[in-house]
């Protein structure tokens, strides 16, 4: 209801001919994938969407995602829900969370081993000191382990066997490592190129990003202001802020330098004039700068002080 509001309420105020929300996993539900096509076309205008699917949870993706054939440009396109599904391949990505997973798993398993390695020693009569170890405790501790490396739907603890023993599931393994690296997006645009799709769909971190620096670094809040006018100034300060900020971040984006603009300030802001007076005599002088601040003012495209 929050979100069919929400969409009513831009369509009444806006006299945009054509609509592109673009959301979130956490948005996105059959429900919501109704709504919006409800709302769809209303007025002779046009809304459309990008949402991005919470993969893992629509086992109905699994077939699909095995017959995908990905581009030389890492795009594949198919049909969901009565809808596009575009997915975008990073492989390396692909790759380094496939590696991570069975690195965690492995960890597991050497756990796992040790603890039957204690137990059989024990069996054996070659007890440790302390307390005796048992195999309910080693299936607690197993178990334990592997919820909190969130991995129960591989390793499984075996609670039927007469000794601790613990199984490997290989195919839900193939199945995860098939997601990896992959973004999946649901969109009804007829006209967006799966690129034109992804695109937009990751200028919403950089939408994002920008809510971040107002809350962090611009300290948008709290307002300390009572009247309506000197509330909106404040805001307006705070999104010229915004703009030059995200100047900042372009220019050293074009010259490739390292740091973000939160740094480049910190760096900027140790430059210091200071005014001395002695006797009738007025002095003016700049702290001593560096070689990494004169670097800052080439790159942003200012003057130097002097």
């Amino acid at each position: 209801k929050t979100l069919q509001a929400m969409l009513t309420t831009v369509l009444q105020r806006f006299p945009v001919e054509r609509v592109v929300l673009v959301a979130d996993r956490g948005l996105l539900s059959l429900d919501n994938i109704d709504i919006l096509t409800t709302l769809a076309d209303q007025s002779g205008r046009k809304l459309e969407f990008i949402l991005a699917v919470p993969t893992r949870r629509y086992g109905e993706l699994l077939e699909t995602f095995r017959d995908l054939a990905i581009d030389e440009a890492g795009l594949s396109e198919a049909a969901f829900a009565g809808h596009r599904l575009i997915v975008a391949h990073d492989p390396l990505r692909a790759a380094e969370q496939s590696e991570k997973r069975r690195a965690r798993i492995a960890e597991l398993e050497v756990m796992a081993e040790r603890m039957v390695g204690k137990l059989d020693a024990q069996d054996a009569g070659q007890s440790d000191r302390g307390r005796r170890a048992s195999d309910r405790g080693a299936y607690s501790r197993f178990t334990r382990a592997v919820a909190e490396a969130e991995l129960t739907r591989f390793l499984r603890a075996d609670f039927t066997a007469d000794r601790f023993s613990w199984s490997l599931d290989e195919a839900a393994i193939a199945e995860a490592e098939l997601f990896d690296g992959k973004l999946a997006l649901l969109t009804n645009a007829p006209d967006l190129t799966p690129a034109e799709a992804v695109a937009r769909y990751k200028a919403l971190a950089d939408i994002e990003r920008g809510f971040r620096v107002l809350k962090s670094d611009i300290e948008i809040a709290p307002v300390h202001h009572r009247l309506p006018e000197r509330i909106r100034a404040h805001a307006l300060i705070c999104f010229l802020a915004l703009v030059l900020y995200r100047v900042m971040r372009m220019r050293l984006k074009a010259k490739g330098h390292t740091a973000s603009p939160r740094t480049a300030l910190d760096m900027l802001a140790r430059i210091q004039r200071h005014r001395a007076r002695i006797g009738e005599r007025t002095v003016n002088g700049l702290s001593v700068t560096t070689p990494q601040q004169m670097e800052l003012f080439d790159t942003l495209n200012l003057p130097k002080p002097v």
